[in-house]
C-alpha cells in the first residue's frame, strides 16, 4: 500500500477566497475529499454543513466529498471521544485503500490546532506506508489581523498563540508578557478573556472576530465584550504595547 497518500489542505477561515491556489488544485487532484462533520448527540451525522465543507463545495463537486463524523468539541466523555476517533479513523483507511489520494480538508491551516495532526497518526498506524503531506492555509489570525487592521508583529516583537480551552490562566500569563498575543476557541469563556485583557492592562487595543469572510461575520473591539456567550470558534488578537512610533520596535 506504499502508494497511498494522505493530504492535509488547509482552506482557511470561511471565506473561500482564501483558499490558495495550491490548495484548490489539491483538492482537485485528489481521488476523494474528506471533510470533518461534528457528531450529533448520538454520535452520528448530525447533517449540518461545517465550514470546512462549505468551503470546499466552492472548488469541487459534492459527488467527489466525503462526509466523516469526528467527535471535534468532545471533550467530557473521554471513551466517547476515543471510539468516534477510531471510526473516523477506520472510515478514512478504507478509503485510501480503494482510492490511493485521499484529501482531508481543514479550517485554517493543517499544522495548527487540527483534527488533521490525530487522522494522520491514525492513518500511519492503520496503513502502514502511507504518504503524509500538508499545504498551509490561512489562519485565522491572519485573517482578523487583515479585516481589523489589527498588526500582529513589528520588529522584534515575539508572537504569542492560545488556545483559551487551556484555561484563562494560560491567558493572563501571556499577556502579561512581551508582544502580541492571539487567543483561539475562547467563545464560551469571554468572560474570562475580558477580565484577564482588563486586568493586564491590554483591553483598549485588543480585537475580537468571529465567522471571518462568512456573511454572519462579526468584527468588534474587545472592550464590548460583555460577558455573552459567543461562537466557539472566536478569535482575539491584543496586539503589542507599542510606542516609539514608525519602526520602534526594530
Amino acid at each position: 500500500m506504499g502508494n497511498c497518500r494522505l493530504i492535509g489542505v488547509g482552506v482557511g477561515p470561511g471565506d473561500p477566497e482564501l483558499v490558495t491556489v495550491k490548495g484548490v488544485n489539491c483538492l482537485r487532484a485528489a481521488d476523494v475529499v474528506v471533510v470533518p462533520v461534528m457528531a450529533a448527540s448520538d454520535g452520528t451525522d448530525g447533517g449540518e454543513r461545517g465550514r470546512a465543507e462549505a468551503t470546499v463545495l466552492h472548488y469541487v463537486s459534492e459527488d467527489k466529498v466525503v462526509r466523516v463524523v469526528f467527535a471535534l468539541n468532545e471533550r467530557s466523555d473521554r471513551a466517547r471521544r476515543e471510539a468516534a476517533w477510531d471510526a473516523a479513523g477506520a472510515r478514512v483507511a478504507e478509503l485510501l485503500r480503494t482510492h490511493g489520494t485521499v484529501a482531508f480538508a481543514t479550517i485554517g491551516d493543517p499544522n495548527v490546532y487540527s483534527t488533521f495532526t490525530y487522522l494522520a497518526q491514525t492513518i500511519t498506524d492503520a496503513v502502514p506506508g502511507t504518504v503524509v503531506e500538508t499545504v498551509p492555509g490561512i489562519t485565522a489570525m491572519q485573517d482578523l489581523a487583515a479585516r481589523s487592521g489589527a498588526v500582529l508583529t513589528e520588529g522584534t516583537e515575539p508572537l504569542t498563540l492560545v488556545p483559551v480551552t487551556a484555561g484563562a490562566g494560560a491567558l493572563k500569563d501571556a499577556l502579561n508578557g512581551p508582544g502580541t498575543v492571539v487567543a483561539y476557541k475562547f467563545g464560551r469563556q469571554a468572560q474570562e478573556v475580558a477580565a484577564a485583557l482588563r486586568e493586564t492592562g491590554r483591553l483598549d487595543d485588543a480585537v475580537w472576530g468571529s465567522a471571518l469572510g462568512l456573511p454572519e461575520e462579526s468584527i468588534r473591539p474587545a472592550a464590548e465584550l460583555d460577558g455573552a456567550t459567543l461562537p466557539y470558534l472566536s478569535t482575539l488578537i491584543a496586539p503589542a504595547r507599542r510606542d516609539g512610533g514608525r519602526g520602534g520596535k526594530l
